[in-house]
Formats: C-alpha cells, sequence, structure tokens
C-alpha cells in the first residue's frame, strides 16, 4: 500500500480503519467531545518550499539569533542553567557516528566504547564528589534529586523527605511530584532550623544553594545524621573544582546537573544527572552501573554490571523505572573532564568564584542597589535592585545584555545574577554600567 504523500504514515484506507475499529465514523466524530473552542481549524501554513528554499529560510532566521560572545551579547542568565565554555573536542568526540549509533549498551559486543566510556564518566563522577560509586547518568539534575530521596526512603524505611527552602524550586517541585505518586510527605525547613525526626528519610540539600550561596554543610550533616536520616546534597560539579567534595563532610548520596560540564544549554535539555553514593548502599541505587572485567580470552571489556529497573528485573523489586543514561551528554561530560583535568577544572572554578565577587563588589557600590543575602557564594549572588527586577532586566536588553533572574518572589526586588569563566572583565563593566542607568 503506497502512500500519497510519503511523510504522512496513514493512508485513508489506514485512517478509515482505524476509525472502524474504534467505532467512529469520521475524524469530526472521534473528537466531537472537545469543545469548539479549543480546536484548531486549520494550520495556515505557507506554501511548501523545496529544501534549497527552506535551508535558505531557515539560515536566515537562524541570523537574527543572538548568541553570547559572538555578536557581543552578554548573559548573565543563571538559575540552573549556566554557559560556560566548551573545548572543541568535546562536540568533535560526540559527533562521531560509533557514539551516535552504539548507543543501546544492552549489547555488549557491539557497544564496548559506549559501555567504556559509562565506566569512564562513573569514574569522574566518583573522583569529583568524593563518593564510592557512580551510576552511569540520570535524565537531569532534578529528576536525580528526587531519585535520591525516593532512595533514601527505600534504605530508611521511612516515609518523610525533608529538603532545604534554598533548593532550585523547580527541583523541589519534581521531589514532590515523585514523592506524591508513592504517597510520601515533603517537609521543608529554613537553612539552619532544620528539625528532622524518626519519621524523615532524609535532608536534601543545595550547594551551592539556588542562590548560589554555600549552606553550612557540617549542620545539615549534624541534622540528618543525628535523626538517623541520610544526607543528600545537590551539588554544582564546577564549584567541586574549588570546594570541598560532598564525600568529604559526610554526605550519603550525591546529585547534580551535569550540563555544565561540556554541554550548551540547548534551550533546556537535553541534560545529564549525576547520582553518586556510598558503596553500602548501592542496591538501592536507581540506573544502571557499567563495570570492567575479562573474557575468557583474557581481553578486558565492559558490561552493565548492576541494572535494577524495572525493565530488567522484577518490578516489585525494581528501585527506578529511568529508561536511558542521556549517555551521548555523558559522553560530553567525560570528554570534558578529560581534557580540562584536575588543575584545568579548578582554574574554571576560580575564575567563576573571583569574577563573580568583582561583579558583586561593583553592584553593590552602584547607587540604589545592594546584597541582601550574607555568605560565601560560588558563581551566582542576589542583587537587591531601586526597581522592579522586570525593568531592570528590560534596561539590560536594550543594551544587549542578558540580564539575571527575576526572584523577588523569594527577596525583595530580587535579581539573581550568573557570572562565569565565559563572562569578560568587559561585559561585567558594561553590566555595571547598564546596571546604573538601568536603576535611574
Amino acid at each position: 500500500m503506497s502512500a500519497p504523500h510519503p511523510y504522512i504514515p496513514n493512508t485513508d484506507e489506514d485512517r478509515r480503519a482505524l476509525l472502524r475499529a474504534i467505532g467512529a465514523n469520521s475524524a469530526e466524530e472521534l473528537f466531537a467531545d472537545i469543545p469548539a473552542e479549543f480546536r484548531i481549524e486549520g494550520l495556515n501554513l505557507p506554501p511548501a518550499l523545496s529544501e534549497q528554499d527552506l535551508v535558505r529560510e531557515l539560515s536566515e532566521l537562524a541570523a537574527g539569533n543572538r548568541v553570547p560572545g559572538q555578536d557581543r551579547v552578554a548573559c548573565f542568565l543563571g538559575g540552573g542553567a549556566y554557559r560556560h565554555f566548551i573545548p572543541s573536542v568535546v562536540s568533535h568526540v560526540v559527533g562521531r557516528s560509533e557514539f551516535y549509533t552504539a548507543y543501546t549498551p544492552y549489547q555488549p559486543e557491539i557497544s564496548q566504547g559506549t559501555l567504556q566510556t559509562m565506566f569512564e564518566f562513573q569514574s569522574m563522577v566518583c573522583e569529583l564528589t568524593g563518593m564510592d560509586v557512580a551510576n552511569a547518568g540520570m535524565y537531569d539534575g532534578a529528576s536525580a534529586l528526587a531519585e535520591a530521596c525516593l532512595m533514601a526512603c527505600n534504605v530508611t524505611g521511612r516515609g518523610r523527605i525533608a529538603l532545604l527552602s534554598t533548593v532550585n524550586p523547580d527541583h523541589a517541585a519534581v521531589v514532590r511530584t515523585y514523592a506524591s505518586g508513592r504517597g510520601l510527605d515533603v517537609d521543608v525547613f529554613a537553612p539552619g532550623e532544620a528539625v528532622l525526626t524518626s519519621e524523615h528519610a532524609c535532608l536534601a540539600v543545595q550547594r551551592p544553594n539556588f542562590f548560589g550561596y554555600l549552606e553550612d554543610a557540617a549542620v545539615c550533616q549534624r541534622a540528618a545524621h543525628g535523626a538517623g536520616a541520610l544526607f543528600v546534597v545537590s551539588a554544582d560539579p564546577i564549584s567541586l573544582g574549588l570546594f570541598k567534595p560532598p564525600g568529604e563532610y559526610g554526605a550519603d548520596i550525591v546529585v547534580g546537573e551535569g550540563q555544565s560540564l561540556g554541554w550548551p544549554v540547548n534551550f533546556g535539555g537535553p541534560w545529564l544527572g549525576l547520582f553518586a553514593c556510598r558503596q553500602e548502599f548501592v542496591r538501592q541505587m536507581p540506573g544502571r552501573i557499567v563495570g570492567r572485567t575479562k573474557d575468557l580470552d583474557g581481553r578486558t571489556g565492559y558490561v552493565l554490571t548492576l541494572q535494577t529497573r524495572e525493565q530488567h528485573i522484577r518490578r516489585e523489586r525494581a528501585t527506578s523505572n529511568i529508561c536511558t543514561s542521556q549517555q551521548l551528554v555523558a559522553l560530553a561530560a567525560t570528554v570534558y573532564l578529560a581534557a580540562m583535568g584536575k588543575h584545568g577544572l579548578r582554574r574554571v572554578a576560580e575564575l567563576c568564584y573571583h569574577k563573580a565577587h568583582y561583579a558583586a563588589e561593583r553592584i553593590a557600590a552602584l547607587e540604589g542597589y545592594s546584597l541582601p543575602l550574607a555568605g560565601v557564594f560560588f558563581k551566582e549572588f542576589v542583587v537587591r535592585c531601586p526597581r522592579p527586577p522586570a525593568d531592570i532586566n528590560r534596561g539590560l536588553l536594550a543594551r544587549r545584555i542578558i540580564g539575571g533572574l527575576d526572584v523577588s518572589n523569594r527577596v525583595e526586588n530580587g535579581l539573581l545574577l550568573c557570572v562565569t569563566e565565559a563572562n569578560t572583565r568587559e561585559e561585567i563593566d558594561r553590566l555595571v554600567e547598564a546596571l546604573a542607568e538601568a536603576g535611574r
């Protein structure tokens, strides 16, 4: 049966057969229950173009994009997605067809390269976090945090989750969504005020937190372990090039968003979740773990050592239903970390820290601006503005500067700014001048 339009999968006869099977006489009858005001009457599309004309039109549209660093647009937006320099070797490696096509690691005989990179990725995550074992990746940082909280409930047999109020609100919302499906309760505490009981499975903190500042790790660790709960830390992996890894201050599970390790912002995804824990909890870890072994001929080989997904074992014993490891993104992170090395990653973290503090010091000196939060911050900080942040950001955009995240719902007239190694001193000085103008 040939279709009149090769890119439309269902022929007229296919559609008639489908309608007969469900007892409808027409597509209109099928959608009759949808109120008329919510129906789309035609898409009003322009005439079809040839491939050559379409490429030309898309190229013209793409030329209108503002690309930070290429057309002098400065970007200071963070809040969970970060712009860092990406060495060219990353795209050269992840663009190889071997890694694009040998994706599924269920067939070791044809995907040894993929499995090896997963093994190296796990090893690097363990080194970064100071933990015993890491899995081969999660969907993103938000779902990794949620999975960590569910894992803590499985380990402890308890049904309450504790979060600090300074956790990224989007990540906290994902935790609540995961918890609701399991009938678990979520309690939120202000920093320094977490009072856990014998019903709490864990205390989850973000470090640096949503506002860019470092929580007191010792206080959080004591609050969790004092109640017999697990200490869960969501860490910015770039910050671990400079600050003590969570494994050294008592974390039981460490998660994070790996996007900043060699992956562009990409309008929100796909991203990469990091997940590591202590050896004693490995049987409760979600996802999959790749191990290194030898075959009968003594040759090194890589295999899936642990996979506790419902697709592989009995559903009632599964610890997760995660369906992918975001492996291509994990490969980018692996290449990034290998290219940067220990000293390179530390240098990136130092540049973020010092550039952010230079920017904060200059902005705090402006009339009407102040830094409302106290403590040590990394690459993000909150500025209290003399006018609503939305107005400030409009003024910045007019001067070809992408401003910060409006957090005035959490801090009065609060603007969350992010400065990374990708920002030049000239860009920071432009930001300061533009803020002075926009604040008048």
